[in-house]
């Protein structure tokens, strides 16, 4: 009998229950982890490149990895909220095609999960301030990958089920599809697969459209039709997420995350970071990282 087996594996960096009130108004964040939000009272927004989203109470929110939003809270906002690490055999998403918060309703349940999730990692809250320019960098989180590695199998596995039920309420149709084996052509898998993992090489089009034994404007056509994006600008979102991650978790130059990430020069790694974020890499650090 065939077994099938997850190709998303999570790890939590932070879980709490907090009170906001109009101090929460932070502009142009965006982090290289999810976020999900149980809201149980009082009321904000999450606005950016997507039609304004109002966080009320009774509601599931998730912001995916990488979407650049402003947080915003009216008068007062009580939240339950999870950070969480994504990763995949293929580097791909589960919500690969999202850059967008997703809202769904409550079920009885969610408060349930939430409340157990903190009871069972206590030491997850975000104990020294509600801005991302503190609590997100490199420091904290190897404090709490540390925490994930210390976890007794039971609580691991109850901490993974969690996480697991949350996350597959946001899961639509073409996310389903999208992790089912047969749903993208292997040839696009492995040019996803060979990006992901050749971020810091040369990579052109036209090399992968020859690893996959088809013509180019082929291979670009099914690539679109499959990945969202054409193979140009998969590679580009790829690596811009890669330099937001270093520029989050790293102490390096510019330059040397252009080179990382595969950028042949400084200008043209600034050109398209600002072209995918709306914001410069300067910008982007003083926005989101640096204190």
């Amino acid at each position: 009998m065939a077994r099938r087996v997850l190709t998303h594996t999570y790890s939590l960096l932070h879980v709490d229950h907090v009170i906001l009130n109009k101090k929460w108004n932070y502009q142009n964040v965006i982090s290289p982890y999810i976020r999900i939000y149980f809201i149980d009272e009082g009321e904000g927004y999450i606005s950016g490149n997507f039609r304004k989203v109002k966080l009320e109470s009774g509601y599931l929110y998730i912001i995916p990895s990488f979407t650049l939003c402003n947080l915003e809270c009216a008068e007062k906002l009580s939240q339950y909220f999870i950070h969480l690490f994504e990763d995949s055999a293929s580097g791909i998403s589960l919500f690969q095609h999202r850059r967008s918060p997703v809202k769904i309703k409550a079920s009885d349940l969610t408060a349930a999960c939430f409340k157990q999730l903190l009871k069972i990692n206590p030491h997850r809250k975000i104990y020294r301030s509600d801005n991302p320019k503190v609590y997100e960098q490199n420091a904290f989180y190897r404090e709490y990958q540390k925490l994930n590695n210390e976890q007794p199998l039971d609580v691991f596995m109850e901490t993974q089920g969690i996480l697991l039920q949350l996350l597959s309420k946001f899961l639509s149709p073409a996310d389903r599809q999208q992790d089912h084996p047969s749903a993208i052509p292997s040839v696009i898998l492995d040019a996803m697969q060979y990006i992901q993992i050749n971020l810091a090489s040369p990579i052109t089009v036209q090399q992968l459209s020859k690893r996959a034994n088809l013509q180019t404007d082929y291979f670009s056509r099914i690539f679109l039709k499959h990945a969202g994006e054409r193979p140009l600008d998969y590679l580009h979102s790829k690596r811009i997420e890669r330099a937001q991650y270093l520029m989050m978790t790293k102490h390096l130059t510019f330059a040397q995350i252009a080179e990382e990430t595969g950028f042949q020069n400084l200008p043209y790694f600034f050109r398209v970071f600002k072209k995918i974020t709306n914001q410069t890499p300067t910008e982007y650090c003083n926005n989101n990282h640096f204190i």
